[in-house]
């Protein structure tokens, strides 16, 4: 069983600048069919976004997309972990802060990130969740 972050965690960064448009983030996530990326300054992570807070918090609310920076409508300054951290302390984080997704960073720079789907898959690999986790990552490499 993994017994830390950098044994789960997906590898390599999506990100965008903080004025990057959710159109510009969304056609990212597309591409790379991921769900977030994250919201850089140079190596700095300010924020993560997700195909939810696009939703959310712009297209729900009637805004442009086109016209709306990616760091108006990401999380800001999401709670990360290191790759060095116990698999049982990124749980822990992702129920107190009810979250699904951390970023992995070490020395400030962003290397990767772990989700509950990835947490699931190592922790109970016969779950529904991991299952689903597992399925689209197979998916997502073909």
């Amino acid at each position: 069983m993994a017994q830390f972050v950098r044994e789960v965690m997906t590898a390599g960064v999506a990100a965008v600048r903080p004025d990057a448009s959710l159109v510009e983030a969304a056609r990212l996530m597309r591409d790379l069919d991921i769900g977030d990326v994250l919201v850089a300054e140079g190596d700095h992570v300010i924020g993560m976004l997700t195909d939810r807070d696009i939703t959310l918090r712009s297209v729900a609310e009637g805004a442009d997309p086109a016209g709306v920076s990616a760091a108006s409508a990401c999380t800001p300054d999401p709670v990360c972990v290191t790759p060095d951290d116990s698999v049982a302390s990124a749980v822990r984080l992702m129920r107190t802060h009810a979250v699904r997704r951390l970023p992995v960073v070490e020395d400030d720079r962003p290397l990767g990130v772990v989700s509950i789907g990835d947490l699931a898959a190592a922790q109970d690999p016969g779950s529904a969740l991991a299952e689903i986790s597992l399925a689209e990552s197979n998916n997502e490499r073909s």
